[in-house]
């Protein structure tokens, strides 16, 4: 979602400006790397213009400056991608209870699978139903 808030705007951007203020937010060690190397290798693949690029950055070293950051001891495989599982990872060492993606293999992890997982109080939401919750 940080991608998407900082490269292009509109309500993911909404969101983790609220969340930033509302929130704790949480990285582990593989989330920080991949903060770091997602921007450029979507400059160089022309995702992102060099404008879009510096906002990314700059965005993503904000929200991380605001960050805890916590080791993950166990590991995760719940997910269709397996490359989101750090995310999942994250979740369930810092004990979270909400995560706002636009990601769709994030976004079908079912119900059951997530207990599987130990995040039963894990819900994950899009940034278009975070804002519109109550």
């Amino acid at each position: 979602m940080l991608v998407s808030a900082f490269a292009f705007g509109g309500v993911p951007q909404q969101v983790v400006k609220h969340i930033v203020q509302t929130s704790d937010i949480y990285v582990s060690p593989d989330l920080l790397e991949e903060y770091r190397t997602v921007p450029e290798e979507l400059l160089a693949e022309g995702k992102l213009s060099s404008l879009q690029w510096q906002a990314l950055v700059a965005g993503i070293a904000s929200v991380v400056a605001t960050a805890k950051v916590v080791y993950p001891q166990r590991e995760i495989a719940i997910c269709r991608d397996p490359e989101d599982d750090m995310v999942l990872t994250c979740c369930l060492t810092a004990r979270a209870n909400i995560l706002v993606t636009g990601d769709k293999d994030l976004l079908a992890i079912t119900r059951p699978n997530l207990r599987q997982g130990g995040l039963s109080r894990l819900q994950i939401v899009t940034p278009r139903t975070y804002v519109s919750r109550p």
